[in-house]
């Protein structure tokens, strides 16, 4: 670390703002370290016991905590117990307090939105559940969602759990083709689009929610209007009771060989997490309202937007917009017209606010935040400083939130009013995980503090993804077996002087420069600090020389002032920043000025993309069907080739 950035990463003291509710962990590190010492070990169970009976309705007891292990993937949680997970996120409030608000909808277009109250909702779910059963469905049948952000995508989820019926959401930007395979994969019986089920011959219903009112295609005695069978059907429906490990949903990922991967999580241990993790990680309360960003389509918006937040009892938050329209100031007017709590949202969306200026928060009350949350990727402590500055004022936690869509839950998070924070840190293990850094080459465990290797996670808990859909093997190879007796998780990893873990990025996101192993994002954080730049991604790439070489993919902001024309001048910029923040041996072999990334619609960027296209790979980019902008793509190619 460069004197450059010491300034950067100074300990921010744990704080929540003042008033009528105490941290649920607190008020320093040796309470987190107290509460952590009960949730691993030989007396861990009990702690397991307590929490799942605490906070979820189990209708059949369990009398096993948990079996299995890594080596031999059969984990399983509360093998006995059954419950519905419906049940858990919709009945017990709605009998409780039935007007209470489940779902703030912020739909696209300001003033459209809605609240629905916690009976509401459960109205409308047990009458989604009784239109699939009068399709036959049954508990074990899959059902494809793909819908847009509704509050009804919410019901449709707790329909399927109500009924045992295992949901697979397809993202809906995803293409017809991307849709068709998720479909066929995991064989679904019921699906709601059209234009990809030529091929699905397995597919006997297809029910159509009316948003827009736009022309659609239309098969009669299969396609079926959402609004006309719910008003065939009562509004009531019994809860199945599920084993904890029936499965609840199927996702799928995406990755460079372009064959989906269904990740399948069990209705118990992921139902347990989802909620342990929305109270203590984000701190929450009975009468507060979580603000949860991101799409539902993706593993952050099953767990923090439908699961996590309602098996809590509190209201949660349906954002359908993006945060430009129709102004930047889009997520600041939510905040401040619900009076949202908890907001978490992800660094890109983050950067690019950052990008546009403080001025859009700056006129808006956002007073009733306490706590501010950063997912999917490591967050540069300059967005983070410009969050915690103008977002929170500098009087909210932000917790900087490490998880995959193969956890479940966060697993990496500080405590909000137990742990002192630092930017760019994701910094202490989440309850039950025990992380280990390993050498990449040996595989031995890094002992002590200021080292860096791969993240491991050496004890399954709850939400740990059981397997992949029709393919076992597959997750054993992908998960378990490259460092044996522990979980991989893919990502590089530092603990520095005071055990705190830094998330590096992906391993194959990590640059071997000369001997040099450099994370991106640390790369990316040097460049960011340059005063025209908006967003960067680097990549590393096969150098006869050096083993690896850097290069790095700038946008810039709006308002910056340079020639297009003559960019030899910046570029030289950019370089030495680099070189004056890490050293020279980081330095960007090219740096390509463009105006956008290519991003998945959950925000990331993907740089497979980048690295395949400088590899002279253009050709061979795999699956493209997550790209939210595949314009991008083809500017990338053309931009390289130009250099």
């Amino acid at each position: 670390m460069t004197e450059e950035q010491k300034p950067l990463i100074h300990p921010v003291a744990p704080r929540l703002k003042s008033g009528p509710k105490t941290p649920h962990v607190g008020p320093h590190i040796d309470a987190y370290r107290a509460a952590h010492k009960e949730t691993v070990g030989h007396e861990s169970d009990k702690w397991w016991a307590h929490k799942a009976r605490e906070l979820l309705y189990w209708d059949r007891p369990f009398h096993t905590v948990r079996s299995g292990s890594f080596q031999t993937g059969d984990i399983v949680w509360f093998p006995e117990g059954g419950l519905n997970a419906s049940y858990n996120c919709v009945d017990r409030w709605a009998f409780k307090h039935p007007d209470k608000t489940a779902i703030i909808y912020e739909a696209d277009e300001p003033g459209e939105g809605r609240e629905v109250t916690y009976a509401e909702l459960l109205r409308e779910v047990s009458s989604i559940a009784n239109v699939l059963k009068s399709f036959g469905l049954k508990k074990g049948d899959t059902v494809s969602v793909y819908l847009p952000m509704t509050w009804q995508a919410v019901a449709v989820f707790l329909a399927c759990a109500r009924i045992g019926a295992v949901h697979s959401v397809v993202f809906a930007g995803f293409s017809s083709e991307s849709l068709r395979d998720r479909v066929q994969d995991c064989s679904s019986r019921v699906v709601i689009v059209d234009a990809a089920l030529k091929e699905c011959p397995l597919v006997e219903h297809v029910l159509v929610l009316k948003r827009t009112g736009g022309q659609i295609g239309w098969t009669e005695g299969r396609d079926k209007w959402y609004h006309e069978e719910i008003a065939k059907v009562p509004n009531y429906c019994p809860p199945e009771i599920m084993a904890s490990e029936d499965p609840l949903f199927i996702l799928y990922t995406s990755g460079s060989t372009g064959k989906p991967k269904g990740v399948v999580h069990t209705t118990g241990g992921y139902l347990l997490c989802a909620a342990l993790t929305v109270k203590y990680v984000f701190d929450v309360h009975p009468d507060d309202k979580f603000g949860c960003m991101a799409d539902i389509g993706w593993i952050t918006g099953h767990t923090y937007i439908v699961y996590g937040p309602l098996a809590n009892g509190v209201t949660t938050t349906v954002f359908e917009s993006t945060p430009v329209y129709p102004t930047p100031s889009r997520y600041w007017q939510t905040v401040e017209k619900h009076k949202i709590t908890q907001f978490y949202s992800a660094p890109t969306a983050i950067r690019l606010l950052r990008r546009l200026g403080a001025h859009h928060v700056e006129n808006h009350d956002l007073s009733s935040l306490r706590v501010l949350g950063s997912v999917g990727e490591p967050i540069n402590p300059e967005a983070w400083n410009w969050y915690n500055e103008h977002v929170g004022k500098k009087q909210c936690a932000i917790v900087d939130t490490f998880w995959q869509t193969e956890t479940g839950s966060i697993v990496v998070t500080p405590f909000p009013g137990a742990i002192e924070t630092k930017p760019g840190s994701a910094t202490v293990p989440f309850f039950g995980i025990e992380p280990a850094i390993l050498d990449p080459v040996t595989g031995k465990e890094l002992e002590g503090n200021n080292v860096d290797g791969v993240l491991v996670l050496k004890t399954p808990w709850p939400s740990i993804a059981r397997t992949v859909y029709k393919d076992h093997k597959r997750y054993l190879d992908t998960y378990m077996n490259p460092y044996p007796g522990t979980f991989y998780t893919g990502d590089g990893a530092a603990r520095d002087e005071h055990g705190y873990i830094w998330i590096k990025g992906r391993v194959d996101d990590v640059i071997n420069v000369s001997g040099h192993r450099l994370s991106t994002a640390e790369i990316e954080s040097a460049l960011i600090m340059h005063k025209g730049v908006a967003e960067t991604a680097v990549i590393g790439t096969a150098d006869e020389l050096t083993g690896q070489a850097v290069y790095a993919f700038v946008t810039l902001k709006p308002e910056f002032a340079y020639d297009p024309n003559d960019e030899t001048g910046l570029i030289k910029e950019l370089v030495l920043q680099v070189r004056k923040v890490i050293g020279p041996f980081a330095a960007p072999k090219k740096v390509y000025i463009v105006s956008d990334l290519p991003k998945t619609r959950s925000a990331k960027i993907m740089r497979r993309i980048m690295r395949k296209i400088v590899a002279g790979e253009g050709d061979q980019l795999g699956d493209l069907s997550t790209v939210a902008e595949p314009a991008t793509v083809d500017v990338i190619k053309k931009r390289v080739a130009k250099l």
